[in-house]
């Protein structure tokens, strides 16, 4: 039996963006193509998306109980045996909690980030509001925990980009340093008090706290 680690090839990359998180159906297409060019294993809780053209296009009684007929045509054909994706929802502490999620592809959301860095998953940023924005500069320019996307003068991602962002994370130089760096940033979480509230704190706050940590 394969003993299944963080940094063995068999990691899988956990891609959600929380209870609220939608894509538009171009960004959702992206994607797809971007998951499937990267050549990772992925797990990826995919909703359906929130843009006018594909509500006139797409939304239909079955459509909007089966966020996966939004996907690119012959995708899961494609990915199967390498990728499992899960309609609308998945438990992601169970997900983050498991020795064979390598990274975490995540909205930036404040439970997402403070479960991830429990469980020692680095990350990749795709904020989709505001205060993510804030959580994604933190956790990519200051914590140095995270690989980030860029978008092109359409506000898209495209799926080369996506693609090497995910193999960074998961197999390159990048990716090696910023798992150690979680790994450090996870140590030094598990040794902050309970009782001082620190998961209901910004995510400032626990930045300099963990910043400040001889182990970072």
């Amino acid at each position: 039996e394969t003993k299944v680690t963080r940094n063995n090839p068999f990691l899988v990359v956990f891609v959600s963006f929380g209870s609220g998180g939608t894509l538009s159906q171009d960004q959702l297409n992206e994607l797809a193509l971007g998951l499937e060019l990267s050549g990772q294993r992925f797990l990826w809780v995919v909703r359906s998306p929130n843009d006018k053209s594909a509500n006139a296009a797409f939304f239909n009684a079955q459509s909007q109980n089966d966020p996966l007929s939004f996907l690119p045509k012959g995708f899961l054909e494609r990915t199967q045996g390498r990728g499992l994706v899960v309609p609308s929802w998945a438990p992601q502490i169970e997900v983050l909690s498991h020795p064979a999620t390598g990274g975490f592809f995540t909205h930036c959301g404040l439970n997402s980030i403070l479960e991830s860095i429990v469980h020692g998953v680095p990350l990749i940023a795709w904020p989709l509001y505001t205060e993510q924005k804030m959580n994604a500069v933190m956790l990519t320019e200051g914590l140095k925990v995270s690989l980030r996307p860029k978008s092109d003068e359409s506000g898209l991602t495209g799926p080369e980009e996506i693609a090497e962002i995910v193999k960074s994370l998961m197999e390159g130089e990048d990716g090696k340093k910023i798992r150690r760096r979680m790994e450090g940033l996870k140590d030094a979480a598990a040794k902050i008090p309970s009782e001082d509230g620190s998961s209901a704190k910004s995510p400032s706050e626990l930045a300099f706290k963990w910043k400040n940590h001889k182990n970072i």
